[in-house]
């Protein structure tokens, strides 16, 4: 019986199934193509890099961010097995990387081996959120003031640091367009105007959680977007009367306040040592314990205790309070009450 061979119908070669030779289907297909030009677009500002239309915060090595991008620009035959790529790079000028790409693999059983040649463009275009930083875009004015009083450094200084870190988780988080327009330090208090509602929400309430007071918004009407009413918030954050820390006289007893409840003082009381909640009062600012003063005991004598006043040098009696446990030749922190010239021991 005859064994029937099969031949190539293009070379005439032998080969083991019918239709073209391994060699010839190799040549006889384009098993690499290139495009021949890349763009892309980076944020001369802050170095964001826009895929499509969508602008992402990125951070990259530049030849790390050439190389994905000549090879996300090439295409090779699904038959290619073991693929292999390689790149060499020049930058004839700043704007422009020209590259050529080496790909080797095998094809139908055949060792293969191609260039390529690609140029990226390099262009330049302010980010979304850039543009609208350049032009003082907002959406929402959060308002920091305090009740029958002014906010002080300390609290100005910690209203900041809470804004801007949580402008930094959210932008983390991938809210590119939430961002601090500004904060502006006025007689009154703090003002902070941020870029959308989400983060003044964010940040409104995270003030509140860490230093107590109220938030009431003010909306207003300021045109429309694709059909969509558009508002601009004004968001009233008003501080409680009195800050953790400050000390308190209130029918004849030193209280340190510990926070705020809905117009209830959580405070400790700096003669029992215990914790309490006070109503509504007529309550004496004393001080913040921020601002004590530290002195040296001097003596113990049962509930007495003698501290070296650092600015007199006399020696003064005060109640050794059985909470504090004032030992002799210790520190102890003092606040000084002028109108009773009374000097109160806060730890």
């Amino acid at each position: 019986m005859a064994i029937q061979e099969n031949f190539c119908p293009k070379c005439g070669g032998k080969t083991a199934n019918e239709g073209l030779c391994n060699k010839c289907k190799v040549e006889s297909i384009e098993w690499l193509i290139c495009e021949p030009r890349v763009e892309c677009v980076i944020c001369p500002t802050c170095g964001s890099m826009k895929r499509g239309s969508i602008w992402t915060d990125v951070t990259y090595d530049r030849q790390q961010l050439i190389e994905e991008l000549a090879f996300a620009a090439v295409s090779v035959h699904n038959d290619l097995e073991d693929p292999e790529l390689a790149i060499s790079t020049r930058d004839p000028t700043p704007n422009r990387t020209h590259c050529i790409i080496y790909v080797r693999g095998q094809l139908y059983g055949l060792p293969v081996q191609k260039t390529c040649e690609l140029k990226i463009i390099w262009k330049k275009e302010n980010c979304d959120r850039c543009s609208r930083l350049s032009g003082g875009y907002y959406e929402s004015t959060i308002q920091v003031r305090a009740t029958d009083r002014k906010p002080d450094a300390y609290e100005r200084e910690r209203v900041e640091k809470i804004a801007y870190d949580i402008e930094e988780s959210v932008q983390e988080a991938g809210e590119r367009l939430s961002f601090i327009t500004r904060v502006d330090n006025t007689r009154d208090g703090v003002d902070i105007v941020v870029s959308s509602h989400n983060i003044g929400d964010t940040i409104s309430r995270q003030i509140v959680t860490e230093m107590g007071g109220k938030i009431t918004r003010h909306p207003k009407l300021v045109g429309e977007r694709d059909g969509r009413k558009l508002y601009r918030i004004t968001i009233l954050l008003r501080l409680p009367q009195f800050r953790k820390g400050d000390v308190v006289f209130f029918k004849k007893r030193y209280y340190e306040v510990r926070g705020t409840d809905s117009g209830l003082l959580r405070v400790f009381d700096l003669s029992e040592g215990i914790s309490n909640v006070l109503h509504d009062g007529e309550y004496r600012l004393i001080g913040n314990i921020r601002d004590a003063e530290s002195a040296d005991v001097t003596y113990i004598d049962n509930d007495i205790a003698g501290i070296l006043d650092p600015v007199s040098y006399e020696i003064k009696d005060v109640k050794a309070q059985a909470w504090l446990r004032l030992a002799a030749h210790e520190k102890v922190r003092f606040l000084r009450d002028k109108e009773e010239d009374e000097i109160i021991l806060v730890g």
